[in-house]
């Protein structure tokens, strides 16, 4: 494991980090990583293992168990610290500190497909291009809270069952019930004692202050069954990133407290809404904001607009990194308030991208696109979009000259006619995949993505997501099919 060279502020941190472990009578001290589809992984130090040189220098582990990573043959690998990142964890028994990490090689040069890395490249590339210094993302991400979660798949048999005591599916169940149960596309900021959940989101959002997180606000969404939503305040791509693993953990392990189980999947109820991950995106130069243009539509610049025609020409492929599961697809349907339409809009919920304009400053001025979900390893997803934005500023992609809005209707109120000429999402998770091995060049600018990253990405996502859903039987096949 070689040293690294380490500068003053460096030394200063790991001391800062050591003071904490003293201060807050650290026990435990956790080192994590985040693997190539977006799950963390961690290895525990006693802390008074932890010394300066460990916290410069890191940990080494086995980088062939884990995903997307590499194989047995060269596993040796090192995760060093962010220090700055240190969380004193309250889900743990044992006082926890714990510390991001990022993937270097044995040499100590960085991993290739570390995600975190990708990210850290998007924002180093945003500010070599002269465009802006800064980009912010701030993304909105539903979950569910559900009462019991059940699922097998085996050869002769397979299954899901979900349930919540809030569930429209339960008004007649047991001897005595409690009624106010939240309808179908019904449960969008119910009061008591409709919404069962105040007091856990409250809890949540505790905890994600107390990690330093800001929050905004919090609310019970649009489907029955325990769907929530909880902002927090943007940031800059690669910490938005780091908050959002971090808040997905804390509402994971607030829920277990609770006894409930949270879930981003995209779509785990059939026949209501899914959730998503609406990503708010502006870009600074300096202290001044790029985006805004005071009288033009929606108070967007050239620049803002050319951003928007960068994603949404792009959007195929930039959706195999935010909405990279087969469950996503089932989310992109008309019908549930699913963002299928690749067409902007101001306000309009029906738009893959939506301009908000309410109550917006120059500062605030941002567009929304509404298509990811939280299956998305956050540090790829926004880098894509990132690189998809300044793709079209760079070629000056109008969106308006490429049929791509905008349109201020109710895009499923539409007659056939007026659909006809506007693109959709891709269908299935295959598509964007396909879609991503056509156009990638704009993703492989400044060695931000890589072609073995790309090509790694593609052949993970077949062979353990997509072959592994397609070669089983569905058990709604025998109900269309049994019978034949």
């Amino acid at each position: 494991m070689a040293p690294i060279a380490v500068s003053d502020k460096l030394r200063e941190q790991a001391q800062q980090v050591l003071a904490l472990i003293q201060e807050k009578n650290i026990e435990m001290v956790d080192f994590r990583l985040t693997d190539v589809p977006g799950r963390q992984h961690h290895v525990t130090v006693p802390a008074c293992e932890v010394d300066a040189d460990m916290l410069l220098n890191g940990v080494a582990f086995d980088g062939s168990s884990i995903q997307g990573f590499r194989g047995i043959e060269e596993s040796d690998m090192v995760m060093r610290p962010v220090l700055t990142s240190a969380y004193v964890d309250p889900f743990m028994d044992a006082p926890t500190l714990g510390l991001i990490c990022n993937v270097h090689e044995p040499n100590g040069t960085r991993y290739e497909r570390d995600p975190r890395f990708i990210a850290e490249k998007a924002e180093q590339y945003l500010q070599q291009s002269g465009i802006a210094d800064k980009a912010f993302f701030g993304p909105e991400l539903e979950f569910f809270l559900l009462d019991d979660v059940r699922f097998d798949s085996g050869s002769n048999s397979a299954f899901y069952a979900v349930d919540s005591e809030e569930a429209v599916w339960n008004t007649g169940k047991g001897e005595r019930n409690l009624a106010y149960k939240v309808k179908n596309k019904s449960g969008y900021f119910p009061l008591p004692p409709t919404d069962t959940q105040q007091d856990i989101r409250t809890a949540i959002v505790k905890e994600l202050m107390a990690a330093g997180i800001r929050v905004e606000r919090h609310h019970h969404e649009v489907a029955t069954a325990g769907q929530a939503e909880i902002n927090f305040r943007f940031s800059t791509l690669t910490d938005t990133a780091d908050i959002t693993l971090l808040y997905k953990y804390i509402v994971r392990n607030v829920a277990r407290r609770y006894g409930k189980v949270a879930t981003f999947m995209p779509k785990p109820i059939f026949g209501d809404n899914g959730s998503g991950m609406h990503v708010h995106q502006s870009l600074f130069k300096g202290d001044q904001p790029i985006f805004y243009q005071e009288g033009a539509y929606g108070n967007l610049s050239d620049i803002a607009l050319y951003y928007i025609g960068g994603i949404l020409k792009h959007a195929p492929a930039v959706l195999a990194f935010s909405n990279p599961s087969t469950n996503s697809y089932k989310r992109l349907v008309p019908g549930y308030e699913a963002p299928v339409n690749l067409v902007f809009s101001k306000g309009n919920r029906s738009a893959a991208i939506r301009v908000p304009v309410a109550a917006v400053t120059p500062k605030s001025c941002r567009i929304e696109f509404r298509t990811p979900d939280a299956t998305a390893n956050p540090y790829l997803a926004f880098a894509a979009m990132l690189m998809a934005g300044l793709d079209g500023i760079r070629n000056q992609i109008d969106p308006r000259e490429l049929g791509y809005g905008p349109i201020d209707k109710n895009i499923y109120e539409l007659s056939d006619a007026e659909k006809a000429n506007i693109r959709s999402v891709p269908g299935s998770f295959e598509e964007s995949l396909r879609a991503l091995e056509e156009d990638h060049e704009f993703l492989l600018e400044g060695g931000v993505f890589t072609k073995d990253f790309i090509q790694n990405w593609i052949q993970l996502k077949r062979s353990s997501e997509i072959e592994a859903v397609n070669t089983r039987p569905h058990p709604y096949e025998f109900h269309l099919y049994l019978d034949l």
